[in-house]
Formats: structure tokens, sequence, C-alpha cells
């Protein structure tokens, strides 16, 4: 018996894939269609997967014309159906991802790509378990200005930043309330809601899965529901990297560890600095901190929340439980000893994001590389290699790191850099409120 037998109320279906910039792609189908979906999927053109921000074709993209602008197959992913609570009729949909008509994988796809670096820790034996902090703005954009919505408890907007306040988590219980409801309805892990820095910014937790597919799934899920929610209460949910440029921007941190064949911890030791396998993958983190900046910042906003005193890193560097660093590895108890990866916006594409942390942790611990040491106190006052600062700098260094070819697929790296370069053009043209708008609830 199928998913939909056992929600005879769904009245309509949706089925999509991410494409590289983390946007849903596909199709609404009536529910008739829905055992069949499941079970042969759906073709659409393997080029929707590498379309700019703006839904536009890549212009010189050898999906397109060069090649005829082929179908590819586009099948059900492990995850199943899922209900859409945020839609006013009951909807259900079904995560899809591409491949050949031959049944390979079609390297373009995103998801693919992290499912390829999976590939390797599981050839290796390993497991990673994953985690998400999910940073987003609650937003009025009703106005000509963007602004903190009024609290729909008392009516008013209260300036200023409120971190870890009840009482703005209290202004916005009813939204709080269906969204948990709505993650559990949907299988995504939703733990702790905090209030952060800026005017109207929260964050959500998604606990730790010991499957990194997963976990991706759940943070792109997560973001479509806070969208969808949010627009029910009359706002907007913004991911936006840098949304207010006064206050601090959002981002989409990871904690992971990795796990052996006997589901041991491989960077516990027993103690607060943890194994050789931790420091390697440090290493490979700080090293791909740099390579694949273009990952974790991706969009022309993004480099707007990369910038000193932020909270947002812009030195290459680690610590230990230290903030600052774009690296962190947290306190606690030495059994749940992981790695935090502090530098990606809130805009990224999870599956891109994943795969290149957890791609350039493994090429750390396979080359058995050793970090610097870890800073201790303000990194932001060390003269420690930066990051790109700017959109063009990560465009250049992204497509001459070597970093890059060992994790992603030639292919996907050559879709992504002709995506990026388009999306410069179009947006080194555009006012700065018409920047606010292209960005603001699409990434």
């Amino acid at each position: 018996m199928s998913w939909l037998d056992d929600h005879p109320e769904v009245r309509n279906l949706r089925c999509g894939a991410v494409d590289l910039n983390g946007q849903a792609r596909g199709k609404r189908m009536p529910r008739s269609m829905g055992a069949k979906l499941e079970t042969e999927g759906t073709r659409f053109p393997f080029s929707v997967l590498n379309l700019d921000i703006w839904g536009e074709d890549i212009d010189d993209s050898p999906l397109v014309f060069e090649s005829g602008d082929p179908d590819g197959v586009l099948m059900p992913t492990e995850r199943g159906y899922l209900p859409m609570p945020w839609l006013s009729a009951p909807t259900a949909l079904l995560p899809l991802w591409a491949y050949h008509e031959d049944g390979t994988p079609f390297a373009g796809d995103p998801r693919h790509a992290l499912a390829t670096v999976l590939g390797e820790y599981t050839a290796l034996g390993l497991t990673p378990v994953v985690a998400t902090e999910m940073e987003f703005y609650l937003v009025d954009d009703s106005g000509k200005n963007i602004r903190q919505p009024r609290s729909p408890r008392s009516g008013k907007r209260r300036a200023g930043a409120e971190i870890l306040s009840l009482r703005a988590l209290d202004a916005f219980d009813v939204f709080f309330n269906e969204l948990y409801d709505a993650c559990e309805e949907m299988g995504i892990p939703a733990e702790a809601a905090i209030s952060e820095g800026g005017e109207g910014q929260f964050e959500v937790n998604l606990n730790h899965v010991p499957d990194a597919l997963r976990a991706a799934d759940d943070a792109w899920l997560f973001k479509m529901l806070v969208r969808g929610l949010a627009r029910n209460h009359g706002m907007a949910a913004s991911f936006m990297a840098k949304p207010y440029p006064d206050y601090a921007g959002n981002g989409l941190h990871t904690h992971f560890s990795v796990l052996d064949s006997d589901g041991l911890n491989i960077f516990d030791d027993g103690g607060p600095k943890g194994t050789a396998a931790l420091r390697h993958a440090v290493a490979g983190c700080l090293r791909g901190v740099e390579e694949l900046a273009l990952i974790f910042a991706p969009h022309g906003n993004s480099y707007d929340r990369l910038v000193p005193g932020s909270h947002a890193p812009t030195t290459i560097c680690w610590g230990y439980d230290n903030r600052t660093a774009g690296v962190r590895i947290p306190g606690g108890s030495h059994k749940a000893r992981r790695i935090e990866h502090r530098v990606a916006g809130g805009d990224v594409n999870p599956y891109l994001f994943l795969a290149a942390v957890l791609g350039s942790a493994l090429v750390g611990m396979t080359d058995a590389q050793e970090p610097p040491e870890p800073i201790v106190g303000n990194a932001y006052a060390t003269d420690m290699p930066q990051l790109p600062t700017s959109w063009g700098d990560a465009i250049d260094v992204f497509e001459q790191s070597p970093m890059a070819r060992r994790i992603f697929n030639p292919q996907l790296i050559d879709n992504f850099l002709r995506t990026k370069r388009q999306e410069k053009f179009h947006f080194d043209q555009l006012a700065p409120e018409e920047q606010l708008e292209l960005y603001l609830d699409t990434v």
C-alpha cells in the first residue's frame, strides 16, 4: 500500500527536483497520476536543473541547444511522498532526482553530487552523522522597505535584536506552533528554536541523522515549508544571506561527526582535543573554505554577510569552542566530538553545501593533512588567510580549484560556473532594491 492510499484526503500532487541554486523545479499533477509517478517517475529536460536564479536557461549551456535540450528521467527519491501543509488544499510532494535513459545518474544533479561523496565514505566503512542549523528572518515586505513584522500578540514592532529572547519567540507563537506541527507531518526533525541577533531573526536546529542525504532533504524541505507558512501569516521568510545591512546575516551551519563500521565516533579520543582523524578532517575543511567559497557563498548578496565583526567568519582558521572561527570544535562530551562548519550562508543549496563540507573533510582524512594551530581569541583580529571577498574572486578560485575536482563531477562544475557568471552579469546591473527583491524569499 502506498502513502497515497493512507492519505485519501490528498487532492493534488507536486513532483520536483532541486536545481543548482536549490530551487524546486517540477510539475503539478492530479492525484490520479500518483501511482504511475511513484513507479515510473516523469520526464523533463536536464537543462531545468541548470537554470539561473531567475529561472531562465543558461545562454551558453551545452544542455540546451547544443545537445537538443534532451529529457532526463526523473525518479522518486527514497523519501517518498510528503504532505505540503502550507497549501490550502491537501497536497503531496514527491521529491525526484535525475537519471539518463540507461539508468545512470545525471551528473548535474546536486543530490547525486552528495550521494557520490557519501558513496566514498561508505566504501571506507564510514558514515557521516549530520545536523544543520537553519537561520532565517521573518519580514514584513508589504511596503517600500522591509522591516520586522508586527507581533501578532501586541501589534507592535520591537526595534533591535533580541538574542535568545523568549518574548520574541512567544510573539510569533502561532507561527512556530504551526511550523513544528508541519515539521512532524513531513518528518523534518526540528529541535530547539531561538531568536537570533537581528530584528525578526530566528534559528531552528534540525537534529543530527546518520544519513547526510536525508539531512540535505530536511534542510531543503524546511526552507520551502518556512517560506510557505510565513506567507500564510502575511509575512515573508528570508534565508537570504544579508537582508538587512545593519544586522547579522543568515547562516546555515552544519555539525558533523563520522562513525566507523562498529558505530564508533572516529573523532573521539576520550578527551577534549579529538583524534588525528579530526585534525585531518579540519585541515581538509580549511582548504575547502577558500577553494569552495562559491558553494558556501553562491550569490551576489552572500559576500555582504562575510565581513569582520558580523558573526560570520572571514578568516580561514579553526578553534575549540570559538565562534569567530569558520571551523569550530564544540565543547561538551567527548562522545559527541564533532566539527561545526560555520562558513555557509542561509542561501546555499543544501546538497552542494554538504557535499562540499563532507567532501573536503574526506580529502583531508585521505591525505592525512595537518591543520595549522587552532586559534585562541578573536579570529577577526588575526592575520590568518582570508575568504574570497567578492563573488567574482570566488568564481575564479572555484574554476581553478583542485579540491572542487576531487569532489564534484566536471559537468556539474562547468554548469555551476556558467550559471554564476550569467547571474553575476545581470546582478551587477540591478539597483540595490532590485537585488533585495531578487533574493529576499527566493533563496
